[in-house]
C-alpha cells in the first residue's frame, strides 16, 4: 500500500524526507505506514504523568507491525488542581483547544496515514475524540487508565468534611488524599475522566476492556503495544473514525452512561464529539434513553465504598455492556475490527455488587436526567442517581449569586441555610467564561440536609446532592436564571423532570424589561471562547459560521 507520503509531488517529498532524516528518523522507514502519536504528557496532571511510559509502548507495537511512530505532545489540563478558583474557567476552552492542536499537527504536516491518541482526564479524552472524529485518519484511543485507591471514597470524603469543620489542618488532610490518590493514573471515582474513559470504550474507539486498568500494570503496557499494532492494521483495513462513530455507537455510549451513572460533563462531551462526525445527539435523546436503561453500577459518587478498580475487577466496559446488551445495537463497529457482539461474547459479571442483575437494578432509570421549565427551557441536568430520595421533590427559596466567589463568601458568613435553592449564575460558556464546575460549592453545601443547588455552570462526575447544572439558556444570554430573586420559590420534580421559577410570567416580563446582563473582564482566549462558543444544551461546541 501507498502510505500518504508517498502522494506528495516528488521535489516537495525529497526536502520533506531531508528535514524528517534531520529528526533521525532512517530514510528507509519512510515508506512504512505512518502513525502519529499524539500524546497529552505532561509533568502537572496525574492522569498524564506516566503517558510517556506508555507511548513507548504504543511506539513499539506500530514497530512490530511495520509502521513507523512519530510522536507528538498536546496540552492537558488537571481538573482537580483548577478547581475551585479561576484557573477553572480554562479546563472547558481546553477540549477545543486540544481538538485545534491535534488537527494543526496532522493536517499541517500531512504525511500521517493513522493516530494513536493517548490521554486520560477530563477534556483530555473527548478533545483527542473530537481530533479523531474531525481529521477521520485510522484511528484509536489508548487510555491512560486509573490510580490505585489505598483507602476507601468515604475515607476520603471525611476527611474532607473534617478539615472543612476545622478539624483536620492541611497537612493531615493531604496525608489522606495521598491515600486515595497514591499515583499516576485518572483519580479512582466514576467522575469525568474514568466516564470518558468507559465511553472511549463504549464508542468502539479503544480496545476491550482498557477503560480502567491500572495505571502501569503489566497488562495496560502490553495493551498500549497491541493498540500500536491495531494502528497499523486499521490503515491497511482502511477503517476510520466515522465508520465507527455512526448514532448507534453514540446511542450505546448514552445507554452506559446511564446505566453507570456517570458525569454530567459526558452531555457535553458526547454531542461534541458528535458534532465532529456530522451527528446531532440532542438533550433530548439523553433523557429518552434514561427512561428506559436502569441505572446498575454502584461506585462512587453514586456508592461511597466502591471505585473504577472495583467496576474493572466487576468484568470492566464488557461485562457491563453485557448486561445492558438488551438496549445496544450490537452490531456497529470497533476499533478491532470487529462489532461489539464479537467483542464482549466472552464477557462476564463477576461481582454484582458492582455491576447489579438487569432485571435488580439499583434504580430503573438512568442516573442522569433532563429537567425542563421556565428556569430551563432548553434543559438543565443532574445526577439523579446521586440524590437521595427524600431531596427529588423539592420547594426551595432562592439565594442568589453572580459568581461561586460571591457564594462561598456567603457560606462563610453563615448565609446559606436549610431550604435554600442556591442560584449561582453568570458561570455559563458564554458568561463565565468557559463554564467552570462548582464541585467545591456541592462539598461545601454537604453539611446541609435539604438544599439545593441550581447553575448554569457545570458540575463534576464527583457531585453529589441536588445539584442542577448546565441551565440553558445561561444567564449570559438572558435566561430565565438572570431573573431569579432572592426569596424567590423554585420547584424542582425529578420524577416529572421539571424545574420551576415561581413567578408569573408578567412579573418575570417585567424583570427581564428591567436585566442588565453582567459583563465579566476576561483574558483574551476566554473572550475568544465567550464570542464563539455555542450553548450548553448543545455540548458548549463552537459556534461559527462556516
Amino acid at each position: 500500500m501507498q502510505n500518504r507520503l508517498s502522494t506528495i509531488k516528488p521535489y516537495t517529498r525529497a526536502i520533506l524526507k531531508g528535514h524528517l532524516c534531520s529528526c533521525g528518523i532512517d530514510y528507509k522507514n519512510m515508506d512504512k505506514p505512518i502513525i502519529a502519536i499524539a500524546n497529552s504528557w505532561n509533568e502537572i496532571v496525574p492522569g498524564h504523568v506516566h503517558l510517556r511510559q506508555l507511548a513507548d509502548r504504543v511506539k513499539k507495537g506500530v514497530e512490530e507491525a511495520g509502521g513507523l511512530a512519530l510522536e507528538f505532545n498536546t496540552i492537558a489540563v488537571c481538573d482537580g488542581i483548577t478547581q475551585g478558583h479561576e484557573g477553572m474557567k480554562y479546563s472547558l476552552p481546553s477540549r477545543e483547544t486540544i481538538a485545534d492542536s491535534v488537527e494543526i499537527m496532522v493536517n499541517g504536516h500531512g504525511i500521517f496515514d493513522g493516530m494513536v491518541a493517548l490521554s486520560s482526564c477530563d477534556k483530555i479524552v473527548p478533545g483527542m475524540l473530537m481530533a479523531a472524529a474531525r481529521l477521520n485518519l485510522p484511528s484509536l484511543v489508548v487510555l491512560g487508565g486509573v490510580m490505585p485507591n489505598h483507602i476507601k471514597p468515604k475515607e476520603s470524603k471525611e476527611a474532607r468534611k473534617q478539615f472543612l469543620a476545622g478539624e483536620l489542618d492541611e497537612a493531615g488532610l493531604v496525608e489522606v488524599t495521598k491515600k486515595y490518590y497514591p499515583s499516576a493514573g485518572a483519580c479512582p471515582f466514576l467522575g469525568t475522566a474514568n466516564t470518558m474513559q468507559g465511553l472511549s470504550e463504549a464508542l468502539g474507539m479503544t480496545l476491550p476492556k482498557t477503560s480502567w486498568m491500572q495505571a502501569l500494570s503489566e497488562e495496560q503496557l502490553l495493551a498500549a503495544e497491541e493498540a500500536g499494532r491495531q494502528a497499523v492494521e486499521l490503515v491497511k483495513k482502511g477503517i476510520k473514525p466515522r465508520d465507527i462513530l455512526t448514532l448507534d455507537a453514540f446511542k450505546n455510549a448514552i445507554s452506559v452512561l446511564l446505566a453507570m451513572g456517570g458525569s454530567l460533563n459526558a452531555c457535553l462531551h458526547l454531542p461534541a464529539i458528535a458534532h465532529e462526525a456530522g451527528i446531532e445527539l440532542p438533550l433530548e435523546l439523553f433523557d429518552e434513553i434514561s427512561r428506559k436503561v436502569p441505572f446498575l453500577a454502584g461506585v462512587t459518587p453514586n456508592n461511597n465504598e466502591y471505585t473504577t478498580n472495583d467496576l474493572q475487577r466487576a468484568g470492566g466496559m464488557p461485562a457491563l455492556m453485557k448486561e445492558i446488551s438488551e438496549y445496544l445495537n450490537l452490531n456497529v463497529l470497533t476499533v478491532t475490527g470487529r462489532t461489539v457482539a464479537e467483542n464482549i461474547k466472552d464477557a462476564k459479571v463477576l461481582d454484582r455488587e458492582i455491576i447489579h442483575y438487569i432485571d435488580r437494578p439499583i434504580d430503573n432509570e438512568g442516573g442522569i436526567a433532563v429537567l425542563k421549565g421556565n428556569l430551563a427551557a432548553d434543559g438543565a441536568l443532574i445526577k439523579q442517581s446521586a440524590v437521595p430520595e427524600y431531596l427529588k421533590s423539592f420547594i426551595g427559596d432562592a439565594i442568589v449569586f453572580n459568581c461561586e466567589e460571591d457564594f462561598e463568601e456567603a457560606y462563610q458568613a453563615g448565609k446559606i441555610r436549610e431550604n435554600h435553592a442556591v442560584v449561582i449564575r453568570y458561570e455559563g460558556p458564554k458568561g463565565g467564561p468557559g463554564m467552570r464546575e462548582m464541585h467545591r460549592c456541592t462539598e461545601i453545601l454537604g453539611k446541609f440536609k435539604y438544599v439545593a443547588l441550581i447553575t448554569d455552570g457545570r458540575f463534576s462526575g464527583a457531585s453529589a446532592g441536588l445539584s442542577i447544572g448546565h441551565v440553558s439558556p445561561e444567564a449570559a444570554e438572558g435566561g430565565i436564571i438572570a431573573l431569579v430573586k432572592n426569596g424567590d420559590k423554585i420547584s424542582i420534580d425529578i420524577a416529572n423532570r421539571s424545574i420551576t421559577l415561581l413567578v408569573s410570567n408578567e412579573e418575570l416580563e417585567k424583570r427581564k424589561q428591567e436585566l442588565e446582563v453582567v459583563k465579566r473582564e476576561a483574558g483574551k482566549l476566554l473572550r475568544l471562547y465567550s464570542v464563539s462558543t455555542a450553548s450548553a444544551a448543545t455540548g458548549a461546541i463552537r459556534s461559527v459560521r462556516e
